[in-house]
């Protein structure tokens, strides 16, 4: 049985398989909804189609407007999100040909509502990438993780373009860099969200990128539910921990790594330790953050 033809989007729910989207001249058979993997369970994400352009048979996806309200809490301070989907199309045009953000386009559906047609970045995101990297810490440290820092400053670099454009990405986390199959480049998907933090504008932003840091230099998280679980593995590390050593956004994630592996540079620690409970210095910009990781890419991986 034959899809119907949709020009309105507004009920994104009842948009299904095999249904047409028209938007102006444009055309797209849905083929199915984009799932979010969380916690070792798939989310369907209803407002994000996946389609087949019809006029070239390409694979796209198709992201429709949908509102969503939340807070989260900074160090104590709390902090509305929601969901933009017209910073999203703005950022699309202002990233047009950028090789480390999704491309796309944006379209108005008959009732205006914002419809954003993407390009697939193909390949595995940052969190599935260092899951599958089976060697222990040594071997990491000096095989891999000076090649991923210089991956990480080109993507931090892409971030600093958005903040001096008045933009933020909104939801940095792990599995919103894709490491693409074609470029290698590790490539920004998933702009929509955003924040109200008159204090520091882009202080959100700058959080993801140090846990992105921090699952990047610890080769994933460690957190107290594993340490206490696993003497074998951590030893007595949680009778040294400290309330100063976790991280100001998961009390129960470690931030201080030095503690997990001595040998760890300080130098590089220390860039960490400004994202811990610790710290009294935070930091105020992307530039930052870019500068001290090229200091540790100089100097760090000759002291290990």
């Amino acid at each position: 049985m034959p899809g119907r033809v949709v020009t309105d989007t507004s009920d994104f729910f009842s948009i299904d398989y095999g249904d047409e989207l028209k938007i102006g001249k444009k055309r797209f058979r849905i083929i199915g909804h984009a799932k979010e993997k969380r916690f070792g369970v798939e989310d369907p994400k209803f407002w994000v189609k996946r389609v087949i352009d019809l006029d070239t048979n390409q694979s796209k996806i198709v992201k429709l407007v949908f509102y969503e309200k939340f807070v989260t809490n900074l160090g104590g301070v709390k902090i509305n999100c929601f969901r933009n989907p017209d910073k999203e199309g703005k950022i699309i045009k202002l990233v047009k040909n950028h090789p480390y953000f999704m491309q796309g386009e944006e379209y108005r559906d008959e009732k205006l509502n914002n419809i954003r047609v993407l390009d697939v970045v193909r390949g595995h995101d940052f969190y599935e990438y260092l899951e599958g990297l089976e060697m222990d810490y040594q071997t990491y440290y000096h095989t891999k993780l000076s090649n991923i820092l210089k991956h990480l400053v080109k993507a931090f670099e892409a971030i600093r373009f958005l903040h001096i454009h008045g933009f933020r990405h909104g939801d940095i986390r792990n599995d919103h860099l894709i490491i693409q199959n074609e470029t290698g480049n590790y490539v920004w998907i998933d702009f929509d969200y955003d924040y109200e933090a008159p204090e520091n504008p882009f202080g959100l932003d700058l959080f993801g990128m140090g846990n992105i840091l921090l699952y990047s230099i610890g080769k994933g998280f460690h957190v107290i539910y594993d340490i206490e679980r696993n003497p074998d593995v951590y030893g007595d590390l949680v009778t040294r921990l400290k309330q100063s050593d976790m991280s100001i956004l998961d009390k129960s994630r470690v931030m201080n790594l030095r503690k997990v592996y001595p040998s760890i540079p300080k130098k590089l620690n220390d860039i960490l330790m400004h994202f811990s409970r610790a710290t009294d210095i935070y930091y105020e910009s992307a530039e930052e953050i870019i500068e001290d990781i090229n200091r540790c890419l100089y100097l760090c991986f000759d002291e290990f």
